[in-house]
């Protein structure tokens, strides 16, 4: 666990920290911290073909992971088509995540 003083109020506070919880400083990236990537190589483009032709079947959500809500959509039908509308909305506007909790933004 890697701590760090604040630039702005000098309290300890852990290295991967945006802004100190103490005052509320945003801090600058610092040399050999640690900035969260998360990596997927599921991409968009076949998550959105499976949710619009086989969404009510929970397809997208087998194919980026997700087996039980998968099974949730299968068993309901897609939530009646309503789960299966917001599921291309949030994939269009590239806010869906897979399994590892890894946003998707690549469409190819």
């Amino acid at each position: 666990m890697a701590m760090v003083y604040c630039t702005a109020c000098g309290k300890q506070m852990h290295n991967s920290a945006t802004a100190c919880p103490a005052c509320g400083a945003v801090q600058g990236v610092r040399p050999g911290a640690v900035v969260p990537y998360s990596a997927t190589d599921k991409r968009i483009l076949p998550a959105f073909l499976l949710c619009f032709f086989l969404g009510i079947f929970g397809a997208h959500r087998f194919f980026l992971g997700k087996i039980g809500t998968g099974v949730a959509q299968l068993l309901t039908v897609g939530g009646l088509g309503l789960w299966t509308l917001a599921d291309l909305i949030i994939l269009v506007t590239g806010n869906f995540k897979d399994a590892e909790g890894n946003r998707i933004t690549q469409w190819t």
